[in-house]
């Protein structure tokens, strides 16, 4: 629709609030539909069948493809208009929950079916995201591009708060179907809404002369050379391995240890989201101009510190505050850490990079899980909880003292975004000292993009 070439990463689209207005309204509608489906299928399998396998076989649908398919769907939105893309994705993912919804209103409920069907939309997921996350540079401007992310933080952490409420209504009262044609109606009007968007294309993909398979390895090798995004990317894996798996167990304490009614776990889950939302709202408002590693670093601690209180909570309400605690820290870290790595990561490179991230975030809680989950049945979640935050403690300890850790922090510290002059400092746990020139000397925040989500 829109034939606009950037050849300068600084250079904002014109009428740039307006864009990233019909953007955030576009992917809040769109995520709104995916996740009232997500839980509906998850709560649908799991009454149905009443077998924890099954249940395991729908996370391994709903998680591993998108994983998997996150490598190339990175190397997608590098060579193709990111716009497109999406609205390409969007529609798949659309079609195929249509058609899954017509089979069940004819009476086709195999299981092997829905988990295909969630397996499918687990891969639109896959090329989606990443397209997502390296748009959102492309769009605003620099100096905007942290409290952007804020806002898109906040309004997933309000979708998280209001789709379970949603899906549950929509759910009990007419059944699973009606689920999925309210998804493919939020996923047309998110398409709808995109194609308004000027998204400007990258010089670099009309130059490009590489195979798919060599931007895949130099994705691979640019992370490897960056310390920045390596180090990030490390921090990234340990709180999803230490920290956020094993909060996956914490409704399995709330029933061993203070009782199996289910209003008891649906606070727990409000009160997480609540925290997100609050610090989505703050992210985007008086912590915008923060450090980004310094909220990175408070939030890392932080998520350690709260992890070990959920399993030293004396009682269930000081359990539901520290779980807001908890999330409250999700947008301290998530969107500091977005906006670092879309502040330093090349533009042509942002599909390839945020497909590694979402790489790890699909991948490593199902890993996590793999352990702390029969763990959980011959040692108590108490003690879980508190050997996994005293451990993020010590690794984040030791990869901050690293030399690697100094100089990636260090390098972090360096980047302003561009019209940002002064930067507070939040928390932060290093002095590193000041490593210039590290692998060549970081991308400065005018060479930034991002795609997802």
């Amino acid at each position: 629709m829109y034939a606009v070439h950037m050849t300068e990463q600084t250079t904002a689209p014109a009428h740039w609030k307006r864009n990233t207005a019909l953007f955030l309204s576009g992917q809040t509608i769109s995520l709104f539909g995916s996740m009232i489906v997500q839980y509906a299928v998850m709560w649908y399998v799991t009454f149905e069948t009443q077998s924890g396998f099954a249940v395991a076989l729908y996370a391994i649908a709903a998680f591993l493809p998108q994983g998997v398919v996150s490598i190339f769907g990175g190397v997608f939105a590098d060579r193709m208009n990111r716009r497109v893309l999406v609205m390409l994705a969007d529609g798949t993912i659309a079609a195929v929950t249509l058609v899954l919804a017509l089979l069940m209103l004819n009476g086709v409920t195999d299981l092997w079916i829905i988990l295909l069907a969630v397996g499918a939309r687990s891969i639109g997921a896959g090329v989606q995201t990443p397209a997502v996350q390296a748009m959102i540079p492309q769009i605003a401007p620099p100096d905007q591009l942290m409290r952007v992310n804020g806002i898109f933080q906040t309004i997933q952490s309000a979708m998280a708060l209001l789709a379970p409420a949603a899906a549950g209504a929509v759910f009990g009262l007419f059944g699973i179907v009606p689920v999925f044609f309210i998804d493919v109606v939020t996923a047309a009007i998110g398409i709808v809404f995109l194609a308004f968007v000027v998204v400007p294309t990258l010089a670099s993909i009309a130059e490009k002369t590489s195979s798919y398979r060599d931007d895949l390895v130099e994705g691979f090798r640019y992370i490897w050379r960056h310390q920045v995004v390596r180090w990030l990317l490390l921090v990234f894996a340990i709180i999803f391995l230490l920290t956020v798996a094993p909060s996956f167990i914490t409704p399995l304490l709330v029933a061993r240890t203070f009782g199996t009614d289910v209003w008891m776990v649906t606070v727990l889950e409000v009160a997480f989201s609540v925290g997100m939302l609050l610090g989505g709202v703050l992210v985007s408002t008086v912590l915008a101009k923060f450090s980004r590693i310094g909220l990175i670093l408070f939030a890392t601690f932080g998520f350690a510190a709260f992890t070990i209180g959920l399993g030293l909570a004396p009682n269930l309400w000081v359990f539901y505050g520290f779980m807001f605690g908890f999330g409250l820290l999700v947008p301290l870290f998530s969107a500091p850490f977005m906006t670092l790595v879309q502040e330093t990561v090349d533009p042509e490179k942002h599909g390839r990079v945020f497909s590694y991230v979402g790489i790890v975030m699909a991948l490593a809680t199902p890993i996590g899980m793999m352990v702390f989950g029969p763990l959980a049945d011959v040692i108590s979640v108490q003690t879980l909880l508190v050997v996994a935050g005293v451990a993020t403690i010590l690794v984040i300890v030791v990869a901050i003292l690293l030399p690697s850790g100094r100089a990636a922090m260090a390098a972090a510290r360096a980047q302003r975004p561009a019209g940002d002059e002064t930067v507070s400092e939040a928390p932060d746990a290093s002095d590193a000292p000041d490593v210039n020139g590290a692998d060549g000397g970081v991308p400065l925040a005018e060479e930034r993009q991002r795609d997802q989500r």
